[in-house]
């Protein structure tokens, strides 16, 4: 007998063999056996979750011998005859190669003839989210009132591209991801069916890659059955398909974020010699530190984890908190993003282990935030006392100057003894009368003052130019945008009678930028000179000197210039 796959010699011939779809299987048992038989169904979900196997058992329960029935015998001809798949009333039909309005115009024309021999003609089509939008419109009509005697099955992997006018006709039965627990329970029978001895741990790994899909599950379990002869192990299957095992992820971050860096690297490195990609090693990093966040969450189900929890060294857990493991979680995703960019995924890889040291001192603002709440509670309690530093001043001794002694203060540097305290005697105490408590003198501490000298005022004078070249070319007004320049254009300086200081320059543009700064001018003048009136500035253009038209125009004729004239030749 040829060799069957196991996906397919696994298929389910009755819905008792369905399994993860108990919603599904029941809700169609029960319409069965009351005899509300829908003419449109519509099933949707992940692959290999029993969408196709649910159409031909719902196909055999309707046009069984002894049916309509939720229980097909399997046995009469009908029955066969779907298992096989070359029954005449039971049309499958590939959606992704008939898409064309003239594929459907064909289903149309067929619904006009009945069945040949079943109870139902029933049409199977897989994958309807690829037919055109024309084939969909087409079909509405056809969908929406059919013959009698007409079912339509649909099944899709992505109900978003199935038009709405499409799903109101139809029941609608949405397929769920097999849990873990459930795919290994039927890789083990699948084994014993096979004769071949199967460790936990790997029929645990072969669900886990199976991402919830029996069909995935059951293709990855041949495949390792094919070179782990009669025992099927875990390092059979990471040294066959060059996988990163879980206990080297945890020996890296072990390492890591014990500080041991470079252990860490070398075991990155060590992995890769293998001809494992960085990639891969990413993907099982973020799998690791997922797993870490859902423990330190108090999520410990396996199925939800996808990691076994002795997969996880307790320093591992013990030395990071949720939030610490999120942000490697969130390092990762951004590295797995980052790499297809960069020059060389290996270095940022071995960049984000070597930092990994870092993680467990990493605070989140929140726990900032609960560990200063927690501190003021325990301040407020009573339970911290807050203790505030004394600065000690060093008095000293007042020191006297005349004019015929010099008084030297010399330090020593021999140390103070202490005195010997004498021991106490008891005292009987005094009765207590209502005499006047004397009041004891405290010795009054003289403090030396510290003479400070009196600004040397500056005699007042008149500021003349050369006081204002001078302001121009100090620093006092650098931060004074173009007042330096608009005080080396002053060419004269008068002092008015009503005591203004006026400066008088070329142009009326630096005249301007000194009345606009007139207080900073006078403060600075005022620190140099000791004046202190107002100050004001005009333009006074330069008179020109006078030429004797006659000599102008003869040097005009010759195309020159008068440079100087002289009154008596």
């Amino acid at each position: 007998m040829a060799y069957e796959v196991t996906a397919t010699r696994k298929r389910p011939q009755a819905f008792e063999k369905l399994v993860g779809q108990e919603f599904v299987v029941s809700t169609i048992e029960n319409a069965i056996e009351s005899g509300r038989i829908a003419h449109a169904y519509l099933f949707s979900g992940p692959r290999g979750v029993g969408k196709t196997s649910s159409a031909r058992l719902l196909a055999k329960a309707l046009n069984c011998e002894h049916g309509p029935t939720a229980h097909p015998c399997g046995e009469c001809v009908s029955c066969r005859e779907i298992t096989q798949g070359y029954s005449t009333d039971v049309i499958e039909i590939d959606g992704a190669s008939n898409t064309s309005v003239n594929d459907i115009r064909v289903i149309k024309d067929e619904v006009l003839f009945p069945p040949q021999s079943s109870r139902y003609k029933i049409y199977i089509i897989d994958e309807v989210h690829m037919l055109s939008t024309s084939a969909f419109n087409a079909l509405l009509k056809t969908i929406e009132e059919p013959p009698e005697y007409i079912i339509f099955i649909f099944a899709t992997t992505e109900l978003q591209k199935v038009p709405a006018t499409i799903r109101s006709r139809c029941q609608q039965f949405h397929f769920q991801l097999i849990p873990l627990e459930t795919i290994k329970g039927c890789l083990r029978e699948a084994a014993a069916e096979m004769g071949i001895q199967a460790d936990d741990d790997a029929l645990f790994w072969i669900a886990r890659e199976g991402n919830g899909s029996m069909r995935d599950a059951y293709t990855l379990f041949d495949q390792v059955a094919a070179f782990s002869q009669d025992h099927i192990t875990l390092d059979k299957i990471k040294n066959k398909l060059g996988l990163v095992g879980s206990d080297q992820i945890a020996r890296i971050v072990e390492a890591a974020i014990t500080g041991n860096s470079a252990s860490a690297l070398r075991e990155f490195s060590s992995i890769l010699a293998k001809g494992i990609s960085v990639e891969q090693c990413i993907r099982d990093l973020t799998s690791f530190f997922r797993a870490v966040l859902f423990i330190r969450q108090g999520i410990t189900d396996e199925d939800l984890l996808n990691m076994r929890t002795e997969e996880i060294p307790d320093s591992v857990l013990s030395m990071l908190s949720p939030a610490q493991a999120e942000a490697a979680l969130r390092s990762l995703l951004q590295l797995y993003r980052e790499i297809r960019y960069s020059i060389s995924p290996r270095f940022e890889a071995e960049l984000f282990i070597s930092r990994l040291s870092s993680l467990p001192f990493l605070t989140s603002p929140e726990e900032l935030v609960k560990k200063l709440e927690e501190m003021k509670k325990d301040v407020a309690a009573g339970k911290v006392t807050v203790v505030r530093e004394r600065s000690l001043s060093l008095v000293q001794p007042t020191v006297q100057v005349t004019a015929t002694q010099e008084v030297r203060k010399e330090a020593t540097t021999e140390p103070v003894k202490s005195p010997t305290p004498e021991p106490v005697k008891a005292v009987a105490p005094e009765p207590v009368t209502n005499a006047p408590l004397e009041t004891v003198p405290t010795p009054e501490m003289k403090t030396p003052v510290e003479a400070v000298p009196e600004p040397v005022k500056k005699a007042k004078r008149i500021p003349v130019l050369e006081d204002i070249k001078k302001l121009a070319a100090s620093g006092d007004i650098d931060h004074v945008f173009g007042l330096q320049n608009a005080l080396n254009n002053v060419n004269g300086v008068t002092l008015a009678e009503d005591g203004t200081l006026e400066l008088r320059t070329n142009s009326l543009l630096p005249a301007k930028t000194i009345r606009s700064n007139s207080k900073l001018i006078r403060e600075l003048l005022e620190r140099e000179t000791g004046f202190d009136g107002a100050i004001n500035s005009f333009a006074a253009e330069k008179q020109k000197e006078r030429v004797n038209p006659v000599l102008e125009k003869l040097a005009t004729s010759f195309r020159g210039t008068v440079i100087s004239e002289q009154e008596d030749l």
